[in-house]
Parts: C-alpha cells; sequence; structure tokens
C-alpha cells in the first residue's frame, strides 16, 4: 500500500518536493489555499512529472504519479494517516509556526513533521509544538528534482529514530542527506551566503563585473555556478532575508551589501523577475 505523505505549500519549492514525493509511490497531497493557486501548483507539478519523464528520471508514468496527487486547501484537511509531512511556506517565522502548529493537529503523533527553511532555527519553530521530538529540518534546494543535497537539520528534542526516518526519506528520493546540528545557517547557507555576499561586495566595488565574478568561481574553483548567479536562482530577496537573520545571529560578517539591499528595492529579484545580477530577459 502507498503511503501517504503531505506537503505545505505549493509553490517552486513545496511543488518540487511534492514531486519528488509522488517519485517515491506515495500518494502526495498538497496544501494550497485558493481553487486558482490550487490548480497552478498542480499544473506546476505535473509539468515537472513531465520534464522527469521525458528525461527518463520517473519511474513509471506521469499519469500513474498525477493520479496519486491530491489538493486540499488548508493542513486541517490533510489526511490523518500521513506518515510525513513537509512544510514549505515562506520563511516567515510566525507563518512557519502557524502552519506547522495546524499540521501537528490533523496528522497522527507518530507522523513525521519537517520544515523546510535554509536558515531558520528549527529548535525555535519546535519549541511551539506539542510534539517537538516528532519535528526535523529538511532543507532542500532549488530547483529541488535536480538538487543532489538534503540537510536533515537536527533540533535540541528531535527524536534519533526521527532523524533515521528523514535519512530514508531523502535516499528514497535519490538524494543524498547530510546531517547537521541545528544551527543559523546550517552548514549550506551559512557558507553560501557568506561567499555570495562577498561576490556582491566585490561588484559593488567595481573588482570585476558579475560574469568575471562567476566564471572566476566556475572554472577557477569548479563551482558549478558561481555566486552571483546562485543568488539570481535563489532570488536576491531571499538571500537579503537570510543575510539579515543570520546578521542578527551570527555577527557583521554576514551585514547585506548596500547594492544588494538597492536591488531588492528596484523589483530586481533574479530570475522570477528576469533580472538580478545577470538579465535574464
Amino acid at each position: 500500500m502507498a503511503r501517504t505523505v503531505g506537503v505545505v505549500g505549493g509553490g517552486r519549492m513545496g511543488g518540487g518536493i511534492a514531486q519528488g514525493l509522488l517519485g517515491t509511490g506515495a500518494h502526495v497531497h498538497v496544501v494550497e489555499a485558493g481553487s486558482e493557486a490550487a490548480q497552478a501548483a498542480h499544473d506546476r507539478i505535473v509539468a515537472g512529472l513531465e520534464e522527469s519523464a521525458r528525461r527518463a528520471k520517473l519511474e513509471g508514468t506521469v499519469q500513474d504519479a498525477a493520479a496519486r496527487l491530491s489538493m486540499v486547501d488548508t493542513p486541517g484537511e490533510l489526511p490523518g494517516d500521513c506518515v510525513l509531512v513537509v512544510e514549505a511556506v515562506p520563511e516567515v517565522p510566525a507563518l512557519k509556526v502557524e502552519v506547522l502548529r495546524a499540521v501537528e493537529g490533523a496528522i497522527g503523533p507518530d507522523a513525521v513533521l519537517a520544515t523546510n527553511t535554509s536558515s531558520l532555527s528549527v529548535t525555535e519553530l519546535a519549541a511551539a509544538l506539542d510534539r517537538p521530538a516528532r519535528f526535523v529540518g529538511m532543507h532542500f534546494f532549488n530547483p529541488v528534482p535536480s538538487s543532489k543535497l538534503v540537510e536533515v537539520v537536527v533540533a535540541a528534542e528531535t527524536a534519533p529514530d526521527v532523524v533515521e526516518t528523514a535519512r530514508r526519506w531523502v535516499d528514497e528520493l535519490g538524494k543524498t542527506g547530510i546531517v547537521v546540528r541545528d544551527s543559523p545557517g546550517f552548514a549550506s547557507s551559512r557558507l553560501g551566503v557568506l561567499l555570495g555576499l562577498e561576490a556582491i561586495r566585490m561588484l559593488e566595488e567595481g573588482v570585476a563585473d558579475a560574469e568575471a565574478i562567476d566564471t572566476a568561481m566556475e572554472l577557477g574553483y569548479r563551482h558549478p555556478m558561481g555566486p552571483l548567479r546562485s543568488t539570481d536562482l535563489v532570488g536576491l530577496d531571499v538571500r537579503l532575508a537570510v543575510a539579515e537573520y543570520l546578521t542578527s545571529t551570527l555577527g557583521d560578517r554576514f551585514a547585506p551589501p548596500q547594492l544588494l539591499r538597492d536591488k531588492v528595492a528596484a523589483g530586481d529579484l533574479g530570475r522570477k523577475t528576469g533580472r538580478g545580477f545577470h538579465d535574464y530577459s
């Protein structure tokens, strides 16, 4: 019998996570409020399945996977037999807490509840829950279908069997999991953001143009994507928010450059708007 899982949020990250879970053979319930948003999320996930099928990355047919996809309006409508629910709403602590508490009230006491966050404290989110031992961080990367890494973030009260369950799901998704202690920025964001911020400072100071800075890291250090292109992919607004959080927790070495603030204020947010540090129009 196929397992039942849930994903809260059908945006680019949540949709990608749902697509991956469908690929494991699970029944996936995606929470997305409003009929238009739900339909858009459904279509996005199915389009992702079709792309995976074209690349021979999908076991079974698109039709079979899509038949196991359901959309619901609220976390309270998630089935009680969900064995895993991944929350993938925006990086706003109050919003995440509200969603996580609603999910916890809908699912069984043995289910694993995970948050997809790139920097927020998993321990602080867990403090708002009745069952913090069943809670863990699962930091997916954008774009989820082609990314290879998931950080499994262990909060202060996360039970060892929950960590192992999260790792097994990562394995089933065909990705590599690393286990990290809950700390601001974890392992990936802490290093990736620092490199990205320094690249922005170099651009701000006129050391080189964006293409040269990215090429230096891509060819000189074999990074698959330069730090400015990576910032464009993540979203300049997202990177700014993470940098501000890391500044508040780890100090001024993560202080956002003025150039980053200016671009966000101008609406140049990266690939999603067609322009960031590079032009995608």
